[in-house]
């Protein structure tokens, strides 16, 4: 499975009009390959610090680590149908019945992009292809939509970027 971006490409920085000092508009993403046995998917971005040695290999990042993250968006029981979102998905997003926007770590059911700070983060869009839907509300939290994707996730693909000082 695999997750892109006409915005960007793995491994770059993040343009501003994706960022919360910027537009704050949401990526435009596709996504390729799910497994024929998938019946829904769940998008995930978050982001974290990199360390020093981080920001130099940013590049060959596979995942992250859970240094000071930050969840942006978080949308599960998409159906494994869809092959992508548009750029500026509205805060009422609600593609299908049953689809759920989680709690970003401002608190809102919606995207909100990363913040460059004094340090540079990594942020990645995980998309997750599950065999069952997750038995969750909408407004549900990163570590409930996490534990309720337990022994149902059939692939997962990452597209990563850099936030960099400004």
């Amino acid at each position: 499975m695999r997750i892109t971006s006409t915005a960007f490409a793995h491994g770059d920085t993040l343009p501003l009009r994706h960022a919360a000092d910027g537009e704050n508009l949401s990526p435009p993403l596709a996504w390729e390959d799910v497994p024929p046995q998938a019946k829904y998917l769940t998008l995930i971005c978050d982001s974290a610090l990199l360390t020093d040695r981080q920001t130099k290999q940013a590049e060959q990042a596979e995942q992250m680590t859970e240094t000071d993250t930050q969840d942006h968006w978080l949308l599960y029981n998409l159906p494994a149908t869809m092959t992508g979102l548009e750029e500026g998905v509205a805060r009422e997003f609600d593609p299908f019945p049953g689809a759920g926007h989680g709690l970003n770590s401002c608190g809102n059911a919606s995207y909100d992009g990363p913040k460059p700070t004094g340090k540079a983060r990594m942020c990645q869009f995980t998309l997750h292809a599950l065999d069952a839907r997750v038995s969750i509300k909408p407004g549900a939290t990163k570590g409930q939509v996490q534990r309720a994707m337990e022994g149902h996730i059939l692939a997962t693909a990452r597209l990563m970027v850099r936030i960099l000082p400004r």
